[in-house]
């Protein structure tokens, strides 16, 4: 762990980590305390809060970062820490979430605000009004969180790189093909993911834990069209408009068997459709091949059809992508 020293005579130690997991139990006196696992990039370690008080302590949660002081030891041939001080990291610690999880190798704020200038170039006002409100409105969430729970883009930040990605793709398309309705697409790329800020239950650190209730229930197909419904009517969009677009966002899973509510019925929303795919597998490809030497084959990826994979060897495989 990246702890500094305070007291080498003791061991006492200090610094910022991660909770990875806390569990409240009791000893055999019945004395309350916090069992934990804290991580940070080096490493991670058991750690043990015996002084547990719930009204001092209760901001302490899995996956938020905190500053820690205690004193390392070895239990049972393991490092575990005694914390005699832990708190919530505060925003004047000048603390870096990326230093504690895995991110985008891009800042979610950067690639916002190239999405969102995209958005502002823009020649239909309604459009741009509607795409730059909604990015606006949730942009706190946007650029923290990931874009999937356990697949592709699983990261801090992830949501917003997927996104960008995506519309990468589309501009290129969008240069060949001059039918395509560019900015109706483009729009499309930038709302078709933006409920995943709803239906994951997102920390602060920019970690899924799991599914919200709404994302259970409703899901971020159907939450994304809603909420393009909702701001549209507040800005008097073109009721033709929303359609076509709330459209694309339902249909952007391509078949029902993957949770499209319908099937793209416009070229726009098959190009959203293709494109949303290909990077969703291009990434996942990339990772799992990341993790192979060359000239062997990853275990079989079932998000990818339960496919093996080989990697070549021809050239060094990552998942990043080339956006900014």
């Amino acid at each position: 762990m990246n702890f500094k020293t305070i007291n080498k005579n003791n061991g006492t130690v200090e610094g910022f980590c991660l909770v990875k997991t806390l569990e409240v139990k009791k000893t055999a006196k019945g004395l309350t305390y916090l069992d934990m696992t804290l991580t940070d990039s080096t490493g991670e370690i058991n750690a043990k809060l015996w002084d547990y008080k719930e009204e001092l302590h209760s901001d302490v949660k899995v996956n938020t970062i905190v500053k820690v002081r205690g004193t390392e030891s070895i239990f049972n041939d393991a490092p575990q820490l005694r914390v005699d001080r832990i708190r919530k990291a505060l925003e004047a610690d000048n603390v870096k979430a990326e230093d504690f999880v895995p991110s985008s190798e891009y800042s979610g704020e950067t690639m916002f605000d190239t999405i969102f200038a995209v958005a502002e170039s823009f020649e239909n006002e309604e459009l741009k009004l509607l795409v730059t409100t909604i990015l606006s409105e949730n942009k706190e969430q946007l650029v923290i969180c990931p874009a999937a729970y356990k697949l592709h883009h699983a990261i801090r930040g992830g949501l917003m790189y997927h996104t960008l990605s995506v519309l990468r793709l589309a501009e290129s398309v969008c240069a060949i093909y001059p039918s395509v309705d560019k900015e109706l697409l483009l729009s499309g790329v930038i709302l078709h993911d933006v409920a995943k800020i709803w239906e994951f239950d997102v920390s602060e650190a920019g970690i899924v834990s799991g599914y919200s209730v709404e994302g259970s229930l409703i899901g971020h197909l159907v939450k994304g069209a809603m909420n393009v419904d909702k701001v549209g009517e507040r800005l008097g969009t073109d009721k033709n408009l929303l359609m076509l677009l709330e459209h694309m966002i339902i249909s952007h899973h391509g078949e029902p068997e993957f949770g499209a509510a319908v099937r793209p019925m416009f070229l726009e929303a098959e190009l959203l459709s293709q494109l949303d795919t290909m990077d969703a597998r291009i990434y996942e490809i990339s990772f799992a091949l990341s993790e192979v030497e060359s000239g062997t084959f990853t275990p079989r990826q079932w998000a990818l059809d339960n496919r093996k994979l080989y990697n070549t060897g021809i050239k060094e495989v990552n998942a990043k992508a080339d956006l900014l």
